[in-house]
């Protein structure tokens, strides 16, 4: 009797100890020491290429707010339209105020906007958090608002302070009108393991030093804020809104700012997005679990939904060398 009692004790511990151990470790999906820098004396960024005769050195901006509405899903349309919470991590949007996975062309163009000027567009990156213990954070978060607490994402959101939406211009041509409904992404969200590359084109900075920036966390001065800084590929195919991997519809220019052959140049899109933050290595973004809140898988997307006659006036003052 006492043997088979001493069995069923090991069996139940044995099913506790499995159990914990299956568990997932949501306060130990934390950036690491390395994931940081101090910002102090950063190098200037590589070369950038000077206009030239047929330059577009215009931009246009488009206010779309701070998502003061709080919309904020682990969605990713893009990449995975029809599955709720592919994304594993929280995505903040600005723009369109219907996005989700399950959003169409038809649907997003029928929504309302952010945008103070029409611009129905969606964009959108991941959510950037206090981390547990450094503003007595709770170690989880509400599962199905920010992301799921079982994702390992654990932390406060923290709102954005400012959210710039520019178009650019090209150095070397004038820019052509984005379709309608192009899709277009920046940056590598699995970076941490597959290894930064040429489509990680998110960077970060502090306020005050826009001309320096680190792929690492930026430890800024006080007084100052954290940046990202999102630059989007370019130059278009002139044919598709989209690709098998979501990438070769548009591509980087070169080095020399010229764009590749069967490519022409779009307005090119920068996100620039500010936060408070405590000082120290106290934030970090939602990632995939396997990515640990590095700060290399930054990325961001985008889907041009702006109505043509609004397309049309971005175009004139990129083409016409204004500030719109």
């Amino acid at each position: 009797m006492l043997g088979g009692l001493v069995l069923v004790i090991l069996l139940v511990a044995a099913a506790g100890a499995a159990t914990l151990l299956s568990a997932p470790a949501d306060h130990k999906n934390l950036p690491t020491d390395h994931d940081y820098v101090a910002f102090n004396g950063m190098p200037l960024p590589p070369f950038v290429p000077s206009a030239g005769p047929d330059a577009s050195t215009g931009s246009f901006v488009s206010g779309c707010g701070l998502n003061m509405q709080g919309h904020q899903n682990a969605d990713n349309v893009i990449s995975s339209p029809r599955t709720p919470g592919a994304a594993h991590h929280a995505h903040e949007y600005v723009g369109n105020l219907s996005t989700d996975a399950f959003s169409t062309n038809g649907t997003l163009a029928a929504a309302g906007t952010t945008c103070s000027n029409g611009d129905l567009s969606v964009y959108y990156w991941p959510v950037l958090r206090v981390l547990p213990g450094q503003d007595g954070a709770a170690v989880t978060h509400q599962a199905g608002r920010d992301s799921e607490a079982s994702d390992g994402n654990a932390g406060t959101r923290v709102p954005p302070t400012t959210v710039l939406v520019e178009f650019r211009g090209n150095p070397t041509r004038q820019v052509v009108a984005m379709p309608r409904f192009l899709r277009i992404v920046t940056g590598d969200a699995h970076a941490a393991t597959a290894g930064a590359g040429a489509l990680g084109r998110a960077r970060w900075s502090c306020s005050g030093l826009h001309d320096r920036y680190t792929q690492l966390y930026p430890l800024c001065a006080q007084g100052q804020q954290v940046v990202r800084t999102f630059d989007y590929p370019s130059c278009w195919d002139g044919r598709r809104i989209d690709s098998d991997n979501h990438r070769r519809q548009v591509v980087f220019p070169a080095g020399n700012g010229r764009c590749p052959r069967n490519t022409v140049p779009v307005p090119q899109l920068r996100l620039r997005v500010a936060y408070t933050v405590p000082p120290g290595r106290s934030f970090a973004i939602d990632t995939f679990p396997d990515q640990r809140r590095s700060p290399t898988t930054d990325h961001a997307d985008f889907i041009n939904v702006m109505p043509d006659a609004l397309m049309h006036r971005v175009v004139a003052c990129v083409n016409g060398g204004r500030r719109c």
